[in-house]
């Protein structure tokens, strides 16, 4: 009898585990979505090539996600759309053209880009869902974060997203 009570309680608690997000994981909430993610796999692999993408970066006085307003107080309603957006933006125009001489560095992009897809994949099921509902005010954001993007010839426009990779990570964590 007593061994059936410690099976339960041992089964009930590898039940619980499972259910919590693996490790290095975070549960983000944009407006009524819920995405887990591993934020310290993203930034590692950033951290590690962040100094070499940014030296890439020959035009430093423009940025493309720090733009007057841009990711600036965007409402709590309209983050999953911005955020969608811009994890599409990530994985369809600038990973593509981020590629060096140096292939650990396009490893790292390459897994970085992999946890973007995944995350574009989640999203996109919200959207599908209607949880992601997109107003005017961020439409208008992240068609400005295009134009600063398509204002630059493309190679240099993927390095510069990638090398501000840390404006994005940061705003996600503090909209939290």
């Amino acid at each position: 009898m007593k061994g059936s009570h410690l099976f339960l309680c041992l089964f009930s608690m590898a039940c619980w585990l499972n259910l919590m997000p693996t490790a290095g994981n975070r549960i983000f909430h944009f407006g009524q979505c819920r995405v887990s993610m591993s934020m310290t796999e993203i930034r590692l692999g950033f951290t590690a090539i962040k100094a070499n993408i940014q030296a890439r970066d020959p035009i430093r006085t423009l940025s493309i996600l720090s733009h007057p307003h841009s990711l600036h107080k965007v409402k709590s309603s309209d983050r999953c759309c911005i955020t969608h957006h811009l994890f599409n933006f990530y994985v369809d125009k600038v990973f593509k053209h981020c590629k060096t001489e140096d292939s650990y560095i396009n490893r790292k992009i390459s897994s970085i880009a992999n946890s973007f897809l995944s995350m574009k994949r989640k999203l996109r099921q919200c959207h599908e869902q209607n949880k992601c509902m997109c107003e005017e005010e961020s439409t208008e954001k992240f068609k400005q974060i295009l134009a600063n993007y398509e204002g630059l010839n493309v190679t240099s426009a993927a390095m510069k997203s990638l090398g501000e990779l840390d404006i994005l990570l940061d705003w996600m964590e503090k909209s939290q």
